[in-house]
């Protein structure tokens, strides 16, 4: 999905999370870690576990990019088997790590539908979920009469089709990731927030502000839609493009479901200032550095509407509280890049927007491999030389269509 971006969420929570078990595999390594979004804090925790001897960098503050504004939704409603695996991992340590004074995660159902008329999503939507529970994965499929029985608060006269997951909610993304950068300082990594370096290659090393260069056992690359320009400074391409996206939030009394209107391409969550919308999904690569951070003219409204219509309330321009835009990351595949580059050089983007939801898991792996483990093959960034033609497509969408 394409994750919107919340500017305004808390983002300094002075927090830890509890202790997991320690472990010895990265002791005595020393590993550079760039970018200080929910990926990277993710992976430092893990490596700083693992006895590594880890420093967090970031060229802004903890969680300053797209994960400190990210919609915070989590789902696991995907038919492909290794996705179904990562994000349930990702929901039960979201579930695991959460609590009253880390972050809180609150279940909450994810549905996706199909408008009647639309017969090839709908069709898509029927396979998915018959797949999803051949894989053992909770799913269930529902009519529009069936749906607005178990949510009275979505219209659906107008639904043919839509599958319901369980295994899902949403968490404050901001605050998941400073929890876990705090918890990676409790297990010993050193946080430098900004501080911008250079990475460089043979052997893997690190460039700080003042020019000293700091040669490290492994460096990971987890900048978010930076990630391609630091790498393409240190000579090294990978096939990975950044682009724009839009979100909103809205006064309004919902508390669930999270939803996707596959048809109609936005998808809704529950607030604490009542709900936050996104799609305006741009299909072109975008400059990281400079990109309208605005909501474009005419995107809340048109969404209000569009949310109203499926909530049967009316939503105008009083509700609105914020509307923005921020940064997701494509790759040719829709597959991330997740894992070693060259020697000692690894890498964690290009999520379609789910790289949020992703992170508890993700973060875990790459550290695993990082000192010693096995990664994530079909994820390999080697699959790519980096200069691939590609067209961004929208980050959300029915898996499989």
């Amino acid at each position: 999905m394409s994750e919107g971006i919340d500017p305004d969420g808390d983002s300094d929570p002075e927090l830890a999370v509890g202790a997991d078990a320690f472990v010895d595999e990265g002791a005595g390594m020393e590993v550079a870690v760039v970018g200080a979004g929910a990926v990277g804090a993710t992976a430092a925790y893990d490596l700083a576990r693992a006895g590594a001897d880890v420093t967090l960098y970031d060229r802004e503050g903890i969680a300053s990019g797209a994960s400190g504004r990210a919609a915070g939704i989590c789902y696991d409603a995907y038919a492909d088997p290794l996705d179904a695996e990562i994000a349930g991992d990702a929901i039960e340590r979201f579930r695991r790590l959460s609590g009253d004074d880390t972050f809180q995660f609150v279940e909450c159902p994810y549905v996706w539908l199909a408008r009647e008329g639309d017969e090839q999503r709908a069709e898509a939507i029927r396979r998915q979920v018959s797949r999803m529970q051949d894989h053992g994965v909770v799913a269930l499929e529902m009519d529009g009469d069936a749906l607005a029985d178990r949510f009275p608060a979505l219209w659906t006269d107008d639904v043919a089709v839509a599958g319901i997951a369980g295994a899902a909610g949403y968490t404050d993304p901001a605050r998941y990731t400073a929890c876990l950068a705090a918890a990676a300082d409790g297990a010993g990594a050193t946080l430098a927030p900004e501080t911008a370096v250079e990475v460089r290659t043979d052997p893997a090393r690190v460039v700080e502000p003042d020019g000293t260069e700091r040669e490290v056992d492994a460096v990971l690359v987890a900048a978010g839609a930076r990630t391609k320009t630091v790498l393409a400074d240190a000579g090294v391409p990978i096939a990975m493009k950044p682009y724009r996206v839009q979100a909103l939030v809205a006064d309004c009394d919902l508390e669930e479901p999270t939803w996707y209107d596959a048809s109609e391409g936005f998808y809704v969550r529950p607030h604490p200032d009542g709900l936050l919308a996104g799609d305006g999904t741009e299909e072109r690569e975008a400059d990281p550095d400079d990109y309208d951070r605005d909501a474009n003219d005419g995107f809340a409204a048109d969404l209000l509407e569009r949310v109203s219509g499926r909530l049967d309330v009316e939503l105008g321009p009083d509700d609105l509280e914020r509307a923005w835009a921020g940064l997701c990351t494509a790759t040719p595949d829709r597959d991330p890049l997740v894992g070693e580059l060259r020697d000692g050089i690894y890498v964690a983007t290009g999520f379609q927007g789910h790289g949020f939801m992703r992170a508890p898991a993700i973060g875990e792996r790459i550290a695993t491999e990082i000192v010693g483990g096995e990664g994530i093959d079909a994820f390999d960034p080697t699959r790519f030389d980096g200069d691939e033609e590609f067209a961004v497509e929208e980050g959300m969408r029915i898996d499989g269509e």
